[in-house]
């Protein structure tokens, strides 16, 4: 299935989903990491950048995209088809952003306490660099 098609299919249960949001979903899947929104609007061949921040906000507060934050505070926004369990890695030198196949570590918290999101964030130099 391509990325848009996958997009639309993760937003046909969604009441506002509108051609734009579904474009800037597909970009999110396409990208394949996360990605910043100049990444996004780089893949979109018409996009107002006014448009792509509430496309992009709204597929947050809809579950289906996830907002991460990088090593420099830059916003790096991906596809969420489950919910967030896995780290990131940075290259500290060209900014490149991997999503790492692993686990979680467990992490003991206060009694009643319920986690919403966790973000784990390794830095270093990759191997292009």
């Amino acid at each position: 299935m391509d990325p848009r098609q996958q997009a639309d299919a993760r937003l046909d249960r969604h009441a506002g989903a509108t051609p734009a949001r579904r474009a800037v979903l597909a970009a999110l899947i396409a990208h394949g990491a996360p990605a910043t929104h100049v990444e996004v609007q780089a893949r979109l061949k018409r996009a107002d950048r006014v448009t792509l921040y509430r496309a992009l906000d709204w597929l947050c507060v809809q579950g289906v995209a996830r907002r991460i934050t990088d090593a420099d505070g830059v916003w790096r926004y991906e596809a969420a088809a489950v919910p967030h369990r896995h780290p990131h890695a940075q290259c500290v030198r060209c900014g490149a952003t991997a999503c790492l196949d692993l686990p979680l570590p467990a992490v003991p918290l206060p009694p009643g306490f319920r986690a919403e999101s966790v973000e784990l964030l390794v830095r270093g130099v990759c191997a292009k660099c």
